[in-house]
């Protein structure tokens, strides 16, 4: 038969052979491909559906408007800024007041003040079915009538002609329905005539947006440009691109942390395929022999071996998309778009598939097994026919030191990539790191088994079993490194997210306690009225109990079009650091200037330092000195925090959303919270009263929500990691059947075989152990001190999970050793000559 037609049998058969002989070692590999590929793919659909919901509302509110000026704050702009702009050429703007409020004192709505004949995109609207339309729509025209979303409607129970109670920035007004508009995104959505907006809700004089519609011809560059430099400091232009790029910004660090970290695990994964391709290679040496000296080339042999690689990787990677589109559906369901982080707020978004991106993600997949293949196959077609067909152990030279070079090189390498600066606010270079310290950790395996293993074969033990397996590690290092290198990828995966994860946990806690020292807190800020007003706060500062009363005001100021909202905090500030976690040295602050503090992240990502000066994006531009930096775990994108007088005399606003009570001695903290519930009065009836113990309590577990797909990370780590040892342990123990049946002939009992395998699979355990927990000791460092710094803006103190840690070790431990004599007992219990007849 000719070549052509005998070597795709054999091939086929050698596949196919050892895969059965070996299920466990094959499906292991294929899980790990397809883990990693399924998890990268499932975060990618996940944003990408959240994304595109984001723009679906993004266009509800701006309608078709080409360009769009936005107040920088929940204050407006000065609307004598809308007639400069109307008058720019080429451009029809529309003014609009928009503000957040509340329907029936428990809907959440968002109203909508326009211009109904200047309005862009208005959608036809309905009328009651009652022969008055002329007359609805002269009654909105005129301020009497709103018209609402048929997500309104069906929240509020209310009907076109009935009245609807709207709560929006202190204040209150019952109007009659006149219609409704269609919305097609379901968003809750009022819509009323500008000046009765402006006028029932307290915002005269103020705008919150101009939806700017360009007409053919004019140019797009030169409008915004005309715009910007008409632009007051509380307000700037931005267009459906930037509104994108903002969005995505929201939570992109989150998302290609995730990604980072499912691609390391998929880099695990291949270093698995790596240990199952070595094993399978190492136990056909004599069948590849055979085949050279039959006549099959070394590339051929190579070839045989990369196939069998892409035929893993391709089952690993079909698997990991249907089970990453399964894992995505889940997700969105059990925690929305933002996977838990709190980035995006609504119901959860429709999965939208996408090809391309499930091509990239299968493609490497494959590339993962593959280049996990690549040591093997070249290691397959060099082999010495003549040796090898004799020869079924270790092919290496126990009496050649091995090269620790480049293992070491890969750490430096990792250590000089972890000072480079982020790329586009990514720790791209923080995970380049992360992946050469896992590379390099097991490229230095041979070396370190031998170093670690040295001191044992020197110990003055006369155990048969104990030197047998001692001088097996020593003298079989390619197989040593070859268990190992699954066990230290897997374990150090493990062991630098739990790190990293008990660090940031343990410096949130921390931080609470440094922050929560109030007994009693009670926010409004989810109420009608914006707040608790002046009156409100002076009844409930006479409450008796109350020894300390603090209140506070968060609203949101946007600094620049590319980042998220930064949180102005009022709050009231005795001396310049009250119940502030500051870092570093505060700024001495000059006698006439407004000091302000801010966060870590702000400053990290705006570069603000102590002593600078920043203007604020309020009314009238007023202009703060920073006096320090003080640590926020709360607020990602970055908070401000300012004297309380100083803010109500730069805004005029004296309403407060939250309040923060200190108890009198001997008080009572359930009497205090009732009196101060009838000292707030009845608008204030939705109002949140909370205990230091219940905020702790919910924040550890909003952090545990949005570590959630991390915990799962490790979980998955964890399982294919001991099923990588099973199969590679076992893998090894059958290879050797003929060294066991030699060994029966010497006159070495099964008690001491299985002594032996349980001696060599502890060993195995605690050397992979304890090298997985160094590196991802170290690993963690590069994810604390380098990828949480430049992504999410904060740092945080290490802290050792001492018991997962040990766990670790222990467990490995006990799963190698049981591995290996539960596989051993049934391949040592074979006839002793029967093992070795085919010692040929």
């Amino acid at each position: 038969m000719a070549e052509w037609q005998v070597l795709p049998v054999v091939r086929r058969w050698l596949i196919a052979s050892e895969w059965r002989a070996y299920p466990g070692r094959f499906f292991t590999a294929v899980l790990a491909i397809a883990l990693g590929v399924a998890l990268g793919f499932a975060v990618h659909l996940v944003n990408a559906s959240a994304l595109g919901e984001f723009d679906k509302a993004m266009h509800a509110a701006n309608g078709s408007a080409d360009l769009t000026v936005r107040s920088a704050s929940a204050f407006g702009f000065d609307e004598n800024l809308y007639p400069r702009i109307a008058r720019l050429p080429g451009m029809r703007v529309s003014p609009v007041v928009a503000l957040a409020g509340v329907a029936e004192g428990k809907t959440p709505v968002s109203i909508d003040g326009v211009d109904i004949f200047r309005w862009l995109g208005a959608a036809p609207v309905q009328d009651a079915d009652n022969g008055a339309g002329a007359d609805a729509f002269g009654d909105f025209l005129v301020g009497r009538a709103v018209r609402v979303s048929s997500a309104v409607l069906s929240a509020t129970g209310r009907r076109v002609g009935d009245r609807l109670r709207l709560d929006a920035n202190g204040h209150t007004w019952s109007v009659r329905i006149a219609g409704e508009i269609p919305s097609t995104d379901g968003r809750a959505s009022v819509l009323v005539d500008i000046a009765a907006a402006q006028w029932r809700f307290g915002s005269l004089g103020r705008l919150h947006r101009l939806d700017i519609h360009l007409l053919p011809g004019t140019n797009a560059v030169e409008a915004r440009r005309s715009i910007e430099a008409l632009l007051p400091a509380d307000a700037m232009v931005a267009d459906a691109a930037s509104d994108r790029s903002r969005n995505e910004g929201l939570s992109a660090a989150y998302r290609v942390n995730l990604d980072m970290l499912a691609l390391i695990a998929l880099l695990t994964g291949g270093f698995l395929v790596y240990s199952a391709q070595s094993l399978s290679v190492a136990r056909r040496h004599a069948q590849f022999a055979l085949l050279r000296v039959l006549g099959m080339e070394r590339r051929k042999v190579l070839a045989q071996v990369l196939t069998e690689a892409l035929v893993l990787g391709s089952f690993g990677a079909a698997a990991g998309i249907g089970l990453g589109i399964a894992l995505a559906a889940l997700a969105l369901k059990l925690l929305g778009g933002d996977l838990g982080g709190g980035y995006f707020m609504g119901d959860a978004p429709t999965l939208v598939f996408a090809p391309w991106a499930a091509a990239s993600f299968a493609a490497l997949g494959v590339a993962a097994a593959v280049l996990g293949s690549i040591v093997p196959a070249s290691a397959a077609a060099r082999l010495a026919p003549g040796v090898a067909i004799k020869q079924a152990g270790d092919m290496g030279d126990p009496r050649r030191r091995q090269r620790s070079w480049p293992a070491l090189a890969l750490l430096g390498g990792a250590l000089l990539v972890s000072f480079l600066p982020a790329v586009g606010g990514i720790a791209v270079f923080g995970y380049v790191a992360m992946a050469l310290l896992l590379a390099g950790g097991v490229m230095l395996m041979p070396s370190l088994a031998r170093a670690l293993v040295a001191p044992l074969r020197l110990a003055p033990f006369r155990n048969l079993p104990f030197r047998l397996a001692t001088e097996r590690l020593w003298g079989a290092p390619s197989q040593a490194s070859v268990a190992l290198s699954g066990i230290v990828a897997s374990t150090a995966l493990t062991v630098a997210m739990a790190i990293m994860v008990t660090s940031f946990r343990g410096s949130v806690e921390h931080w609470l306690d440094d922050v929560l020292r109030a007994d009693i807190y009670v926010s409004a800020e989810n109420g009608p009225t914006g707040g608790f007003d002046a009156d409100a706060q002076a009844r409930m500062r006479r409450v008796p109990g109350v020894a300390s009363f603090d209140v506070l005001k968060e609203t949101p100021l946007q600094f620049d079009k590319q980042h998220p909202p930064v949180v102005l905090r009022a709050r009231v500030m005795a001396g310049t650091e009250k119940h502030l976690a500051l870092m570093g040295r505060p700024a001495a602050v000059p006698e006439g200037q407004i000091p302000v503090w801010v966060s870590e992240p702000a400053s990290r990502i705006y570069g603000w330092r102590p002593g600078q000066r920043l203007t604020l994006p309020l009314p009238g531009a007023p202009m703060v000195t920073v006096a320090g930096i003080w640590r926020d775990y709360a607020r990602q994108h970055g908070a401000i925090v300012i004297d309380d007088a100083a803010y109500t005399r730069l805004t005029g606003d004296g309403a407060r959303t939250g309040v923060a009570v200190v108890l009198a001695p001997g008080a009572q903290a359930t009497d205090v919270i009732a009196r101060l519930r009838a000292a707030a009065g009845p608008a204030y009836a939705s109002a949140t009263v909370s205990r230091p113990q219940d905020i702790r309590r919910q924040a550890l577990k909003a952090f545990d929500r949005s570590f959630l797909i991390t915990y799962l990370l490790e979980a998955i780590a964890i399982a294919v990691g001991l099923a990588g040892v099973a199969a590679t342990i076992g893998a090894q123990v059958l290879s050797r059947i003929r060294e066991f049946g030699m060994l029966r002939h010497v006159g070495a009992t099964r008690r001491e075989l299985a002594l032996m395998l349980v001696t060599e699979g502890a060993l195995l355990g605690l050397v992979g152990g304890i090298a997985g927990v160094a590196l991802g000791a170290a690993m963690s460092q590069v994810l604390i001190h380098v990828v949480n710094p430049q992504s999410f803006h904060w740092t945080m103190d290490t802290m050792l999970p001492w018991t997962l840690l040990c766990s670790a070790v222990a467990g490995l431990v006990v799963a190698t050793s049981g591995t290996a004599l539960i596989v051993g007992r049934s391949a040592f219990s074979a006839n002793a000559v029967q093992a070795v007849r085919e010692d040929w």
